[in-house]
């Protein structure tokens, strides 16, 4: 998919543009922009960047001002003001770990297109009743990984599936060999002893990896 395709993005979009999104944990401001510069130059360009630093949001404006490849977006999302944060500091789309009617609609209301976490069947009729249909599985291998991703898709063959959590470059493939699931997220692309180095090639480098698990 090509950048211009962002536009008037939808949550099943992100999926067009690699097999891996990256789920960032970042404290360093100045250190956003030229990771997530590091990333696109390894083929990744969708960019969670989790609300769980202090900074996350100031790195989050900045890569929207700063790097127009990328399409970042804001992940562990918890409320309706998170969401309402996230869309002023420029995110293209919100990730919540689990999920709550009024996020949905709050993301609706502002137009931010959401992933919203689930676990259980349960989780998983609750969202989507709310319309949507992509959906990120939280913690995924914690609570099945693929042996529960490939039991829900009995049930819910019109629902997609971003498993996140305990994924590895080595684990990844397996995901993405189901037919529910055409993207995954990982931590390993930014690990934060290469943050910290700020070793932006070993960050390139992490991302052509994970961009060429699907050609």
């Amino acid at each position: 998919m090509a950048l211009n395709d962002a536009e008037g993005l939808q949550a099943l979009d992100l999926v067009g543009f690699g097999p891996v999104i990256p789920v960032i944990v970042i404290d360093r401001v100045e250190d956003a922009v030229p990771m997530a510069e590091a990333l696109v130059a390894g083929g990744v360009r969708v960019l969670e960047v989790t609300l769980r630093t202090r900074g996350a949001l100031r790195c989050i404006e900045a890569i929207a001002r700063a790097v127009p490849d990328a399409i970042v977006g804001a992940g562990t999302v918890r409320s309706v003001t998170d969401a309402q944060a996230a869309r002023d500091a420029g995110c293209r789309f919100a990730v919540s770990p689990g999920y709550l009617p009024e996020i949905g609609q709050a993301c609706r209301d502002l137009q931010l297109p959401l992933l919203p976490g689930v676990s259980t069947a349960s989780e998983v009729m609750a969202a989507n009743a709310d319309g949507h249909a992509f959906l990120k599985l939280f913690p995924a291998t914690a609570v099945g990984g693929v042996t529960l991703l490939k039991a829900l898709a009995g049930p819910f063959a019109d629902v997609m599936f971003c498993p996140t959590g305990g994924i590895s470059l080595k684990s990844a493939p397996e995901f993405l060999a189901l037919p529910n699931v055409p993207v995954c997220g990982g931590s390993w692309l930014t690990p934060a002893e290469a943050l910290e180095a700020r070793d932006w090639p070993r960050i390139t480098a992490l991302a052509r990896e994970a961009a060429s698990l699907r050609p």
